[in-house]
């Protein structure tokens, strides 16, 4: 019988190395003494490896907090240029003010000054920001404001370690891969420009859930998650054409009625007694103008012709259907049945890049699928270096726009280029994504012979309903012609 030490270097030795496999994480490993060699221990009872990246996750997040000094001192409070100039925005205390914290208004119940009405953010997002208003301390309504974004960030940073964790534990024998999100410089840098990790957390919640074969919380988490933005309700799409493939219909029906459930929990009480301010998030979302971010605004600004609101809705809607049909396609067709997430990614990026608006900390939404989609280092920070670019690039925009006569910042020709490099940068990780599904052997996370280890039920599972090439034997989604033959278990065998 193996000893505790033998059967803990076994485990060990089963936990993929980035440093063995990625060029780029072992030239990266120089700084702390080179890659693991072969009697390396990965990991100890006090520190293993979903801890250390949790930890690295928090440092980073520390330096992002220390990265808007400037205006946590002064910026935001005497006068709009310096922020911009300084590129420590945030709307969060700005909004304790500006949305009723600060008077004590009770979000979508009350009815705010001015030509915002009621609060427009989902139901779950405001529930967070009321809580932190709770234990905001008194004073001036400065040193209110700065409480406010401390008190948010504390949370926010509870946010940032689920979503470390949750991401270095969805693929099992994966966890470093959970260092793309830790180290990710556009994490750190958008993290409390906005709310966006609540529901980024719950995101990362729900796909590990799905990864353990159990629909129904991840159905919860998603409905949960959607009650706080709307881009997670996305990820039901590739559960369903996953198990339309698949023949799961059962655990599809499952996570739908959960979501479904969870989101009316949390939505009912605000739509029975506080209509008004429920609907506000959807009617703005609908009447909101071209907006910072999208190609939208690029065309506008190059033709100087604008463009009716209704006519970017109409054509943003029928072009995320008309690709998201397009991923379903794919799905369907694919020699192998693609990773959910992959799919996952796809599907968000499609929303992100045809919507009339792009905020920067929207990039949170994709830097934990994108390191589940595609664990590559050279990838991501391709796609990282065009996101801190474009970061960059809004706030020295808005400097100039509101710099008046002295014209200091990015004129509206470099922002649009700002734009660009987002948009391609985008393009360029969905392409490698896309071509890792047409192409398997190139997905790295299948060189070992897993299959899909973040589709739980789906893991393993045959194929029961494909089309084209795909509908040719063999019909075993796990099926490779190349690498090692593996006998495919459940994935509890893991």
């Amino acid at each position: 019988m193996p000893s505790a030490e033998d059967t803990s270097v076994h485990q060990e030795r089963s936990v993929v190395r980035p440093t063995h496999q990625d060029e780029i994480a072992a030239a990266g490993s120089e700084l702390i003494g080179g890659r693991s060699g072969r009697w390396t221990r990965i990991g100890s009872a006090a520190l293993t490896p979903v801890g250390a990246v949790a930890l690295v996750a928090i440092g980073m997040f520390a330096l992002g907090m220390v990265q808007k000094l400037p205006c946590y001192n002064w910026a935001w409070f005497r006068g709009a240029g310096s922020q911009y100039t300084h590129a420590c925005y945030s709307d969060i205390p700005h909004l304790f003010a500006g949305r009723g914290f600060a008077e004590g208004l009770v979000p979508y119940f009350d009815r705010l000054p001015g030509d915002m009405q009621f609060l427009e953010y989902p139901v779950l997002t405001g529930v967070f920001m009321q809580i932190a208003a709770w234990f905001t301390p008194g004073g001036s309504i400065q040193e209110q404001e700065q409480a406010y974004w401390l008190v948010n960030a504390g949370m926010l940073m509870i946010c940032t370690a689920v979503i470390a964790v949750c991401v270095a534990r969805t693929h099992r024998r994966r966890p470093w891969d959970g260092l793309l999100v830790a180290l990710a410089p556009a994490f750190a840098l958008t993290a409390t420009i906005n709310w966006d990790l609540l529901a980024v957390a719950l995101t990362a919640a729900a796909m590990l859930m799905w990864s353990r074969s159990r629909p129904l919380a991840f159905g919860i988490l998603i409905g949960l998650a959607t009650a706080a933005k709307l881009y997670p309700v996305f990820l039901l799409g590739p559960a369903f054409v996953l198990c339309w493939r698949a023949g799961k219909w059962r655990e599809f029906s499952v996570a739908a009625l959960g979501a479904v459930g969870s989101w009316l929990v949390v939505n009912l009480p605000v739509m029975v007694f506080a209509p008004e301010g429920w609907k506000k998030f959807y009617t703005f979302s609908q009447e909101r103008s071209i907006d910072f971010g999208s190609f939208w605004l690029v065309i506008t600004q190059r033709t100087g012709e604008s463009i009716e609101v209704s006519t970017v809705n109409t054509v943003s809607t029928l072009a995320t259907v008309g690709l998201c049909a397009a991923i379903g396609a794919l799905t369907l067709t694919a020699p192998r049945r693609p990773r959910f997430a992959q799919l996952a990614f796809l599907v968000v990026a499609v929303f992100i890049l045809v919507n009339k608006v792009y905020s920067p900390q929207y990039v949170l939404w994709l830097i934990p699928l994108a390191a589940l989609a595609r664990p590559r280092w050279r990838d991501f920070l391709i796609w990282q270096a065009c996101e801190v670019m474009y970061f960059l690039g809004i706030w020295m925009y808005l400097a100039y726009t509101t710099s008046g006569d002295k014209h200091q910042g990015l004129p509206t020709e470099g922002y649009q280029l700002a734009i660009v490099l987002h948009l391609l940068g985008t393009l360029y990780l969905c392409a490698v994504v896309v071509r890792d599904i047409l192409m398997p052997e190139r997905d790295v996370v299948r060189r070992d012979g897993s299959d899909d280890p973040s589709g739980g039920v789906l893991d393993g599972a045959e194929d029961v309903f494909v089309l084209g090439h795909a509908a040719h034997p063999p019909r075993h989604a796990a099926f490779t012609e190349t690498g090692p033959r593996v006998e495919w278990g459940t994935p509890a065998a893991d």
